[in-house]
């Protein structure tokens, strides 16, 4: 998820009681709560470092623990001398285990992924549930933490004196809203995919599926689907009234097997991209000083993600020899 939704998150688990297990329990749960996106910097190294750094180290469960405790450490370091109110250390690690952990949960429910068991396996965990932007996420909580003030004021206007719990009662109402939504979009998700599962595309059987948030619309997904010789795109619509028809999907043909694309694909950038990928799609261009192949993953091809994606772009001499490998951020469309 964005910076945004984990600084809302954070700071509703702090109104919610966390404020008040110790001092500058707030802070600590925006650094924990933000501290993994720090492997945005990797972008600094270019698009390969990106790809190695990005979801790796700070959002597996070793490096969730890590920040927890450094931040803990932290701050504890920094308020065990108050005179009157020091640091404790013991809350001060439930805070930022708290913060940290909500970072990870959060960044699971998107398509990206997340290398949760860093560095004892390099497999990709994700729930496919959210864009990395939701506006009913951001709803939630922005009402959450917004209200219960703006009614205080309302109530001190007209002179009545507010409730003292109210503030904490609306960010525990908005994080268990947090919660009923995600555990709704996980039944429509595990909706959507068996309804892909169910049907034949163009008289093929599919080999695997998938359901991406496709929009605003909790009853849209960007459904994928593996057969033999195809890879197909087609929206679910799980909108009452609403037919699927499996007829209406856009195919990708596969490449056929050739020694420039069995040769792109063992050479080192495509054996890294193959992991992460879910529906690789390869194209193979025949250029005047040998071959050009692209590998990208489907699930990132949708025109309403409107961000950037890993591409990688293997460059092949006459003798299907790789001379150049490279990866690229593209916008998540389809060449």
């Amino acid at each position: 998820m964005e910076p945004v939704t984990h600084a809302l998150t954070s700071l509703a688990l702090g109104r919610a009681g966390l404020n008040r297990t110790t001092r500058l329990a707030t802070p600590m749960l925006l650094a924990a709560g933000l501290a993994a996106d720090l492997d945005w910097l990797s972008l600094a190294g270019g698009a390969r470092a990106f790809f190695h750094g990005y979801r790796t180290a700070t959002h597996s469960l070793v490096g969730t623990a890590a920040i927890a405790a450094v931040s803990a450490i932290l701050f504890w370091r920094l308020g065990r001398k108050h005179p009157t109110a020091p640091v404790r250390f013991a809350p001060a690690v439930l805070v930022c285990a708290a913060g940290a952990t909500a970072h990870l949960l959060l960044d699971l429910t998107n398509s990206y992924g997340v290398k949760l068991l860093w560095p004892f396996s390099g497999k990709w965990a994700a729930w496919d549930l959210l864009d990395p932007v939701d506006p009913w996420v951001l709803v939630l909580l922005l009402l959450g933490l917004l209200l219960p003030r703006l009614f205080g004021l309302v109530i001190e206007e007209i002179g009545a004196r507010p409730k003292k719990r109210g503030v904490q009662r609306g960010a525990i109402v908005a994080l268990v809203l947090l919660a009923l939504y995600c555990g709704g979009r996980w039944v429509l998700h595990d909706r959507a995919v068996a309804l892909l599962g169910s049907r034949l595309y163009h008289r093929a059987t599919p080999l695997s599926t998938g359901a991406f948030p496709g929009g605003a619309s909790p009853l849209t997904w960007a459904g994928v689907v593996e057969c033999e010789n195809t890879l197909e795109e087609i929206e679910v619509s799980l909108a009452p009234g609403s037919v699927f028809d499996p007829d209406l999907a856009r195919t990708h043909f596969k490449p056929e097997p050739s020694p420039a694309l069995e040769a792109a694909r063992k050479s080192g950038l495509a054996r890294e991209y193959l992991q992460f990928a879910r529906f690789p799609k390869a194209t193979v261009e025949k250029t005047t000083e040998g071959f050009h192949v692209e590998l990208r993953d489907l699930r990132f091809t949708s025109p309403l993600r409107g961000r950037r994606a890993p591409i990688a772009v293997i460059e092949l001499n006459s003798q299907a020899q790789v001379v150049h490998e490279e990866l690229r951020l593209a916008p998540y469309r389809e060449k």
